[in-house]
């Protein structure tokens, strides 16, 4: 079908083109929103609990056979664990990206199955907790009782009695965590009372697996030929504290019987006490949800709004529900504001055609072109499974100017039709378009030519990639079907030639500013004409001028310092607040009041919740504390001391005077499903199988000599091993001699001081534990153990403390592995003016030079893969160049001509990366999508000018005169192609507001590319065309083919 067939047929265009419009409004409506595409590294987590242990028994007897069994997992990349003093054991396994998350979870469950043999009978009845998630909250949500009607126990088991069953039902959530604990049966044992009738805590055990059960005592009646049969149902397990406490111990020589409140008081409370919530100064819970890997954020928070909702008209009164962090809000604010550049980006595009064109009718016809090609690569998102998110919607705006420019060289050929006198549209329509389809054709498919190697890089830089160029290549393919079908017709139908002053007749405004437009576009172009004639005769300067360009270049990509993505204010503030080693939460939690006092001063604060006991960054423990911070709306933060930054100086200016903790305030990660915090995150590893304390001393002088690094804002580590122990061993000699079991001794002080998981019950149509433990009052100090008596064989009570040695020691509350080593964790941040890259090149020289020999360092979360992907960048440049080289050696059937226009690149990435230091930008995966681009597009303007230069000297004229020729007929379509795009980046690269750290990242970077690049296109390709033309016809001559052959043009002269 040719070309002439939609100029005589504009129905058939005109239909073609609104297929493809309601095509993409279909696949718009269907599109996933989210902020990034899905590059997080799928993770699987598993949990345990092994109550009373500390963390070297959690690690040892829990932790290690599991990591072990874990070990080499299919698709694994990395694993770390954490044992607390609380008894919890939790190990995260990371999958490489791709990887089946229900594949992977299935594989983590079987590795697990192996091992259960080898782990503590509590650790098994407790059960192991497997889940696949991401390391991220996508929403925190925090229910509090603003009259303070309510305590933190209720308010607590509310929410997991009745809202957490309910948001863990909604697709694609993939844990809920309730930060608190559930209601469980308390049995406090009085030692004293114990003693007094001969009692271990093993016995009161015993009586619960004897009374405490469920029991199936089947029918009567059956099979029996009796008229009724009559099911035999036992009450089983007990749910009320009366009933626990009139359990039979032992009967009594008297007559009478022991029961279980003559020596315990019972009564309903949670199953530890290892928290303390409140929200605004009010007792509270939060909640955090995290996602499964491959699930879509945005969909799924959605969802969860729709459900809180609906929660929040059946609340008791007194209890309200506050949303604390939703990863929702900052997209949707990002999203509105890039769709807002979009619509800026299209009207200052559409101004620019219409000052080149000085007509309304040929400005319509770019303009329908950028609506069908824009709204019809949604579609090509729908089928290839991408989503609308940041990276898309960037390609888009970035797209405008390339889109526009296929549409722009259309109507420029049909204008200079017009101008060669020819009057009328179907005429000049068809004659320009047999002129200028091959070289649309070429040029475009030139373009989407930078994309395809750029789609082959794995790991997360190759999704980010992919996504931004599959969609530009898609966006400039729909272009090129656009201007070969729907703009010839609309040519031919709607533009006229311009009137001239002729006859005496009154112009229209256009035809008046066409020919003022005309007159000084004409001097424009002799005043070019000279600058290139100058350039022309000292082809040196060009040489001159690239030698620099290339040599600034290498220079600018050294020195501009690296990241992976900006960070952006996203509204939410986390502080981590960590006490001195061995704190009580209640000690803790004065601490946090000073805090909390703190923070009420900051005007930038709409709400917070604070968690004193637990932490996000320095884990579970009693000293440490936490602080979840919503910041008002962005609306209502518009100056600069009301961004996050500022507010977390603020936050650390005002807590500095706290002396007896560390606090360090810090935003969650860009980038989903890389840890918790933003910033870096390295693992200090003992490779060796060293003390804890060896591993500590070095971390310190890693740290030490870390935050003595510029790039360093702060480096921290909330490890220690301060935390005052006691070392328990137990006389099995004199244990002997008294006829004392030292697994007796042990049971003992687990049964009073630790606190045994003894049976269960059922309440509220929940299962709880029932635990037995002494109160409070009686496991305060060693002297306690004098209290706490145990049985020998003979039946008599003897104190628990003779048989034991109790040593003095110091231990760590935490302990952390990173793939089976034992590892210390460290966060920081790099300093102001300093990018991620920068700190994490001196984390690495740093480790190289304070770490011994059997010590060493890995990175996890964000900084691991920025790490891994660190010269990406000059590799997709370099085969993006190969590529388009290789294309247009294809194309001229030359080996040298294509070097005029590769040769044009380097300037553009020059003028980027100077741009980019002028602004103090980083090079980032934004800057680096506007650079693929680039490339494409000064190639692509690069070929206009090389091609007709090529086609004026087959037919005859000089290499000189071609290339002056060539530079005189292009400089229109070149500037419109140039000025375009940098029109419509300009709101990006003035971006404020919400998101605006990425679109100036995009903005500066290709208005500095394409300014510098235009320039150097117009006055060094001409000179670079002669040098290579001439080169190509002295080395590679056309070759004479016998006559019967059909003699293709391969690109130079005509013998």
């Amino acid at each position: 079908m040719k070309i002439k067939t939609f100029i005589d047929r504009p129905i058939l265009a005109g239909v073609i083109s609104v297929l493809i419009f309601i095509l993409g409004l279909i696949g718009l409506a269907q599109l996933p929103i989210e902020q990034f595409p899905e590059v997080a590294p799928p993770t699987v987590s598993v949990s345990a609990t092994y109550s009373g242990a500390n963390a070297e028994t959690v690690q040892k007897s829990v932790v290690v056979p599991l990591e072990e069994a874990l070990n080499g997992v299919e698709n694994m990349t990395y694993m770390t664990s954490t044992s607390s003093n609380n008894g919890s054991a939790k190990i995260s396994v990371y999958f490489r990206q791709g990887t089946d998350p229900d594949m992977a979870t299935v594989n983590v469950q079987n590795r697990i199955a192996t091992a259960q043999g080898l782990l503590p009978a509590e650790v098994t009845k407790s059960g192991i907790t497997v889940r696949k998630r991401q390391t991220s909250n996508i929403k925190q949500l925090a229910v509090y009782s603003p009259d303070d009607s309510f305590d933190e126990a209720f308010l607590t088991n509310y929410m997991k009695i009745n809202i957490e069953p309910r948001l863990s039902r909604i697709a694609g959530v993939g844990e809920v965590n309730v930060f608190g604990y559930e209601y469980s049966m308390r049995i406090w044992l009085d030692p004293n009372k114990m003693r007094q009738y001969n009692l271990i805590p093993a016995d009161i055990a015993s009586v619960l697996d004897e009374q405490n059960v469920e029991a199936a005592t089947g029918t009567l009646g059956a099979e029996a030929g009796n008229t009724f049969q009559y099911v035999l149902k036992y009450r089983g397990r007990y749910e009320n504290e009366a009933d626990y406490e009139n359990l039979v111990i032992k009967s009594l020589p008297d007559g009478g019987v022991l029961r279980l409140k003559d020596v315990a008081t019972v009564e309903l409370g949670t199953r530890a006490y290892d928290y303390i919530n409140e929200v605004n100064g009010h007792p509270g819970c939060n909640i955090m949800i995290a996602q499964t890997s491959g699930s879509n954020a945005n969909e799924i928070i959605e969802e969860i709004d729709r459900t809180v909702a609906e929660i929040s008209e059946t609340l008791p009164e007194g209890i309200k529900i506050a949303d604390l962090m939703s990863t929702k809000d900052f997209l949707d604010a990002s999203i509105k504001n890039v769709v807002k550049t979009l619509a800026e980006a299209i009207v200052l595009v559409v101004l620019v055609v219409y000052i080149f064109l000085q007509s309304f009718r040929s400005t319509l016809i770019p303009a329908l072109s950028i609506i069908v090609s824009l709204v019809g690569t949604f579609a090509f998102l729908y089928i290839a499974g991408f989503s609308l998110n940041m990276l898309t919607l960037f390609a888009l705006v970035l797209v405008i100017g390339t889109v526009v420019d296929d549409a722009i060289v259309v109507v420029e050929a049909v204008q200079a039709k017009f101008d060669e006198g020819c009057r009328s549209s179907y005429l000049a329509t068809v004659g320009a378009m047999d002129g200028i389809t091959s070289a649309l054709v070429t040029t475009t498919f030139v373009f989407m030519a930078v994309f395809i190697p750029v789609s082959f890089i794995g790991g997360t830089t190759g999704t980010f990639y992919t996504q931004f160029g599959l969609t530009m290549a898609a966006a400039v393919a729909i272009s090129l079907v656009n201007v070969l079908t729907l703009s010839p017709a609309l040519c031919s139908l709607i533009m006229t030639p311009h009137e001239d002053a002729a006859g005496g007749k009154k112009m229209s405004f256009s035809s008046r500013f066409h020919i003022a437009f005309d007159a000084a576009f004409g001097s424009i172009v002799m005043r070019y004409k000279a600058g290139v004639l100058f350039m022309l005769k000292r082809k040196w300067l060009a040489g001159l001028l690239l030698a620099v360009a290339c040599g600034g270049l290498v220079v600018l990509m050294m020195t501009t310092k690296t990241g992976f993505v900006p960070n952006e204010d996203m509204g939410t503030v986390f502080v981590d607040v960590r006490t001195s080693p061995g704190n009580s939460v209640s000690e803790t939690r004065k601490v946090m009041e000073q805090v909390d006092s703190c923070l009420r001063s900051i005007p930038q604060i709409e709400l917070q919740s604070n968690t004193t006991g637990n932490s996000t960054l320095s884990g579970q423990g009693a000293c440490n504390g936490m602080f979840t911070i919503r910041l008002k709306d962005w609306s209502e933060r518009p100056d600069k001391e009301d961004a996050l930054e500022a507010v977390i100086e603020e936050i650390q200016r005002k807590t500095a005077f706290i002396s007896s903790a560390d606090i360090m305030a810090f935003t969650r990660p860009m980038i989903p499903g890389y840890g918790v915090s933003s910033g870096f995150e390295v693992y200090v590893q003992d490779q060796k199988g060293g003390t804890t304390d060896d591993l500590l001393k070095y971390t310190r002088q890693f740290l030490d000599a870390l935050n003595k690094r510029p790039e360093i804002g702060r480096a921290t580590t909330s490890f220690d091993t301060k935390f005052p122990q006691y070392l328990v061993e137990v006389d099995a000699a004199r244990c002997k001699r008294n006829g004392v079991s030292p697994v007796d001794v042990l049971g003992t002080l687990s049964g009073y001081i630790g606190g045994n998981y003894a049976s269960n019950m059922n309440r509220f149509s929940k299962l709880y534990r029932v635990m037995v433990q002494a109160p409070p009052e009686f496991r305060l100090d060693t002297e306690s153990l004098n209290n706490m008596f145990v049985r020998g064989d003979n039946g008599l009570m003897s104190p628990v403390s003779q048989y034991l040695r109790l040593t003095r020691v110091y231990g760590s509350e935490v302990l952390t592995r990173f793939n089976l080593f034992s590892a210390i964790q460290v966060n920081g941040s790099a300093a102001a003016g300093y990018s991620s890259g920068q700190a994490i090149e001196a984390v690495r020289e740093v480790a190289g030079q304070t770490l011994p020999t059997g010590y060493g360092f890995e990175f996890g979360g964000m900084s691991r893969e920025e790490s891994s992907s660190g010269n990406t960048a000059a590799l997709v440049f370099a085969i993006c160049v190969v590529f388009i080289y290789l294309i247009l050696c294809a194309l001229y059937e030359s080996l040298f001509v294509p070097l005029a226009v590769i040769l044009s690149v380097p300037f553009g990435l020059a003028g980027s990366f100077l741009f980019a230091r002028m602004f103090g930008l980083e090079n980032n995966i934004y800057l680096q999508t506007g650079l693929i681009m680039l490339i494409g597009l000064l190639s692509k303007t690069a070929i206009l000018l090389t091609e007709y230069a090529s086609d004026r000297r087959r037919s005859g004229m000089s290499l000189m005169q071609a290339a002056v020729s060539a530079a005189k007929v292009r400089l229109r379509p070149i500037l419109m192609t140039s000025l375009t795009m940098i029109f419509g980046m300009l709101p990006m690269m003035f971006s404020t507001g919400v998101g605006a750290n990425g679109n100036i990242s995009v903005g500066v970077g290709t208005v500095g590319g394409m300014l510098v690049g235009t320039v150097a296109l117009l006055f060094v390709v001409p000179p670079l065309f002669v040098v290579f033309r001439r080169m190509q016809e002295r080395l590679m001559p056309a070759r004479s083919l016998p006559p019967a052959a059909d003699s293709p043009s391969d690109g130079g002269p005509q013998a």
